[in-house]
């Protein structure tokens, strides 16, 4: 039972590729390929990758927002453990008010119709979890908490910025005191400094609640500012794992280097270089390439990264990476 609080084990979700008036399928897209990480409690785990990588389809099967074609989703709860991907609709009601989800664009996440007290009370309603004076006072304790004052209760979606919006759809995440919170791009729709007010409120609520984060972005300065470990996907594999100081400074895979390599540094005296910058796209999952996925952009590739896919694999102390010259490579980090 140790320290767990999510553990996920070979999940996959393949979406069928259907052809022709009687919709045979005749393929998948591996959106998800076979992913396995656990997140600590009270900790963040950030997932980073391209877009098209499968970070928001894997973020959302944890939800069972979608089906898992295959795996497993093990939560910790006190002495329990229970798999996720197993449980029927009905069998999974009671778990959902335990893992929220706050998503990425504030403005069409919340109901245009719906005040705020109405968007932040439907979950303790449904959960029916709490009525009349006690949902109110629920409500306001949770939106003070998020910065927001009561006086905005009775508010619109419209009347408020992205950044107020975001802290309503925290809010209403909140509400229902979860123990695990997916974060799809919660800050990428945000200006920069917006942005660092809700990634300092998001750690605060942490500190003060013992909230545990899976934290999807693109963005690795972002990743860098709220994680305690970091795994990278790439077309729905993870390819690099690590706590967040080793990753960004010792990467173990090529992939891991170029994402680095591409983060803007506010240096004037640092030369423009275009040396580590990924060329092409990111390939079709739905037909990926044979061996090591990344070896058709990858500037170190050789034979063996063509015709064998490296598995995923320890390299140091808590540092798994999914590279045949993880321990032969000198790669560059920050």
């Amino acid at each position: 039972m140790t320290d767990k609080l999510l553990e996920i084990h070979n999940l996959s979700k393949f979406f069928p590729i259907e052809r022709g008036l009687l919709r045979r399928v005749v393929g998948h897209v591996r959106a998800v390929d076979n992913v396995t990480f656990a997140v600590p409690k009270g900790k963040t785990l950030g997932l980073v990758g391209e877009s098209g990588s499968g970070k928001t389809t894997l973020g959302r099967c944890v939800l069972r927002a979608l089906e898992p074609t295959g795996g497993e989703i093990l939560f910790y709860q006190n002495d329990r453990v229970v798999d996720l991907a197993g449980l029927s609709r009905g069998e999974m009601r009671p778990y959902r008010k335990h893992i929220q989800m706050i998503f990425q664009d504030p403005y069409s996440s919340l109901d245009p119709r719906k005040t705020v007290f109405d968007i932040v009370s439907e979950p303790l309603r449904i959960n029916k979890m709490a009525s009349g004076k006690e949902l109110e006072d629920r409500v306001r304790n949770v939106l003070e908490l998020v910065g927001l004052g009561v006086k905005y209760m009775k508010r619109y979606p419209h009347a408020f910025s992205g950044g107020q919006r975001q802290r309503i759809g925290i809010a209403r995440a909140l509400s229902i005191n979860p123990q695990l919170v997916v974060c799809d791009e919660a800050v990428s729709a945000l200006d920069v400094s917006v942005q660092a007010q809700i990634l300092n409120l998001l750690k605060d609520l942490q500190d003060q609640l013992g909230l545990t984060y899976l934290f999807i972005a693109h963005d690795l300065s972002v990743i860098e500012h709220i994680s305690d470990e970091v795994a990278v996907m790439y077309v729905g594999k993870i390819v690099e794992q690590a706590d967040t100081r080793t990753l960004f400074s010792m990467p173990k895979h090529p992939y891991t280097e170029a994402l680095l390599s591409a983060i803007p540094r506010p240096d004037p005296d640092r030369p423009l270089t275009a040396d580590n910058v990924v060329e092409g796209e990111l390939p079709d999952p739905a037909n990926p390439p044979k061996g090591c996925y990344f070896h058709p952009r990858c500037k170190y590739a050789q034979q063996i990264c063509r015709e064998q896919e490296p598995p995923l694999a320890r390299v140091g102390d808590n540092h798994l990476s999914a590279c045949h010259f993880a321990n032969e490579l000198e790669l560059q980090g920050i």
